[in-house]
C-alpha cells in the first residue's frame, strides 16, 4: 500500500539568482574525467535591442580539486535572464567565472544561441573558417565555441591539459 504523504502548502524560500558559484572537492582528484553540463533554456537580453536571446549552454572540464555544485550553477546561469550581453561576451564570461572558481584541468563553454532575423552570428577566436560547425538545414541556431582554457601547470599524460 502506497504511504500517504502531508503536503506543506505554507510558506516557501524563494530561489533567486546568483553570480556566486559554490564548489565542492573532487571525490577523485587523482583521475581525469570530464563533467558535463547542458543548460538548454539559458537567456540574457541583446545590449542593443533589449530583446531576449536564448541559447544552450554546454560546460565540459576536466576538475583537478574542485567540481561546481549543480544548484549555484544553474543559479549562476539565471542571472543573466535580464543582463544585456553578447553572446561571445556571455560565453567568454562564463568561462572565466568557471575557471576562476574551479582551477580545473580543462574547461570549454559552448554558446548555441538561437538565430532572430535573417542572420547567423558566428564568433571563433583562433579557429580556422573551415574548422567551424555550420548550421543545420533550417539555420537556426548560432554557436559561439569560443570559449576554453586549459590552464598549464598540468602535466597530466593523459592528453586532456
Amino acid at each position: 500500500m502506497a504511504r500517504r504523504m502531508k503536503a506543506h502548502l505554507g510558506p516557501r524560500k524563494v530561489t533567486e539568482p546568483g553570480k556566486s558559484l559554490a564548489t565542492f572537492p573532487n571525490p577523485s582528484p587523482g583521475r581525469d574525467y570530464e563533467i558535463r553540463f547542458e543548460c538548454p533554456e539559458f537567456t540574457c537580453v541583446c545590449p542593443m535591442t533589449g530583446q531576449p536571446d536564448f541559447a544552450t549552454i554546454r560546460i565540459v572540464y576536466v576538475p583537478d580539486q574542485s567540481c561546481v555544485e549543480l544548484k549555484s550553477l544553474k543559479l549562476y546561469l539565471w542571472s543573466y535572464r535580464n543582463e544585456g550581453a553578447f553572446h561571445e561576451a556571455v560565453t567568454n564570461r562564463i568561462l572565466d567565472d568557471l575557471v576562476g572558481a574551479l582551477k580545473p584541468r580543462r574547461c570549454e563553454v559552448t554558446g548555441d544561441f538561437f538565430v532572430r532575423g535573417e542572420f547567423t552570428p558566428w564568433s571563433s577566436p583562433g579557429t580556422r573558417t573551415s574548422d567551424l560547425p555550420r548550421p543545420g538545414p533550417t539555420g537556426r541556431m548560432s554557436r559561439c565555441p569560443v570559449a576554453s582554457s586549459t590552464l598549464s601547470s598540468c602535466t597530466s599524460p593523459s592528453g586532456y591539459c
